[in-house]
């Protein structure tokens, strides 16, 4: 169990967001922090802080017209920390190795994979080939519905049809390195973990798996600690100091 840290670029700016919040039309989000300093800034901190696989996050789709400067920030970002980050946001088999080129350890996909609300299976297969299973981070971030949690796409804001389970991650595992999850209710809301979705992953012990979402204080940690007996990573955003939150960056850096 180790801390992931992130930096997510909404407009041109690295920003902390309420994920449900987030909306295509008119590139809106409710913002929880968006902050003075460039990308980059970040990119050096972790890495003075040895903390390797956070996430880079493009909030923009590439419609958007202020998806070149997110993508001039993300850009950045992975120069400052070459193989530190990982990175997400529109990337598809074709242009996922440019983004390797760019200094990102792994691609973050899920829109990709989960087209028309089903797992494209030819998707992952092409995606596999273009960059090897070893730089793949498959997003499983899901949202509640009728009680059940279903994987969405599209920044958060479309639901598939893919309920997330141990056996989805075990059939999507042989074509990546890792997974992410953020559990979307919660995300942005310091509110606590979504311990249900917390003590599922938990269960799970095939390729890493890092949680988003929730955790709001160092009690919230611990109790996910508890919940996934220590068995994945997590990040925190707007929870944190540096992201104008209460929890100071220098106790979770090498919280274990």
């Amino acid at each position: 169990m180790r801390f992931r840290p992130c930096i997510d670029i909404h407009n041109g700016k690295v920003k902390q967001i309420v994920g449900g919040s987030l909306k295509d039309e008119g590139d809106c989000a409710k913002e929880n922090f968006a902050s003075i300093y460039d990308a980059d800034y970040f990119a050096e901190m972790y890495k003075r802080n040895g903390l390797r696989g956070g996430h880079v996050i493009l909030l923009n789709p590439p419609s958007s017209e202020y998806y070149e400067a997110a993508l001039r920030q993300a850009k950045a970002a992975l120069m400052a920390y070459p193989l530190g980050l990982q990175i997400g946001g529109g990337i598809h088999a074709d242009n996922a190795e440019s983004f390797l080129e760019m200094g990102a350890s792994h691609v973050i996909v899920t829109s990709y994979v989960f087209r028309d609300g089903r797992i494209r299976w030819e998707n992952l297969e092409r995606l596999r080939k273009a960059v090897g299973k070893e730089h793949i981070v498959i997003d499983l971030s899901c949202r509640k519905k009728e009680g059940e949690y279903y994987i969405v796409t599209d920044r958060w804001q479309k639901f598939t049809e893919v309920k997330l389970s141990l056996q989805v991650l075990e059939e999507i595992a042989s074509y990546c390195d890792e997974f992410l999850v953020h559990g979307v209710d919660v995300e942005g809301r310091s509110c606590g973990v979504d311990e249900r979705l917390s003590g599922l992953l938990g269960s799970y012990s095939g390729a890493p798996v890092t949680y988003a979402g929730g955790i709001g204080s160092l009690a919230d940690l611990n109790r996910f600690r508890d919940v996934t007996g220590g068995k994945i990573d997590f990040t925190i955003g707007s929870a944190l100091d540096i992201f104008g939150g209460k929890i100071p960056f220098e106790a979770v850096k090498d919280y274990t």
